[in-house]
């Protein structure tokens, strides 16, 4: 659930309450305050603490969220902070995990962190451009234990299930689910 805004952005509390009491269908909260860079200052994160609060408070199933450094690396501390504050709900790393400089160390970290899913097109502009970044993860995925379940638009690239669906302009990916858990996209639910 996202708020307007470029890229999807955290939604209002009342939009999000309204639709968790009309709605039985997962709902997934955008932890975004803003448009543009995924760095954020001490009171940007503060709102992003509050807005994983009232998701969990709003009986939310998840939330999407990434924080980096200056430097574009994830912002381990604070992730693990937000991941923490969710828990247990699910946790899926956005497009932030796109703008890191080094891919293999960043979904390192995320499976270290035990972020539930990520969403990223390969770090590349498009999830076709990236397939071979996207193959790479979903293999060290499920070597750490990770499970992957094919969707509507399901590819293979060297026998790697690759699964993809359009959003917006971009073609995104629902990469992995950790822990035996469940994910739900555009589609509808994927259970491993």
């Amino acid at each position: 659930l996202c708020g307007p805004g470029e890229g999807g952005l955290t939604p209002s509390a009342m939009k999000l309450e309204a639709v968790r009491s009309r709605s039985s269908v997962p709902i997934r909260v955008m932890v975004r305050p803003r448009a543009g860079t995924f760095v954020y200052d001490a009171a940007e994160f503060e709102l992003m603490r509050l807005a994983v609060a009232a998701a969990v408070g709003a009986g939310a199933d998840g939330v999407v969220l990434g924080v980096l450094r200056a430097d574009s690396t994830l912002d381990l501390p604070r992730m693990a902070e937000l991941i923490a504050l969710a828990r247990p709900l699910l946790v899926v790393c956005h497009r932030a995990f796109d703008a890191t400089p080094d891919a293999d160390a960043a979904l390192a970290q995320l499976l270290t962190l035990g972020v539930d899913g990520v969403l990223t097109s390969g770090h590349a502009p498009t999830a076709r451009e990236g397939v071979k970044v996207l193959a790479r993860h979903v293999v060290a995925a499920k070597q750490a234990g990770a499970g992957v379940m094919p969707r509507k638009q399901s590819r293979s690239v060297a026998g790697v299930p690759v699964n993809l669906h359009s959003v917006a302009t971009a073609i995104l990916i629902a990469l992995v689910t950790f822990m035996g858990k469940w994910v739900w996209g555009i589609e509808g639910r994927v259970t491993t």
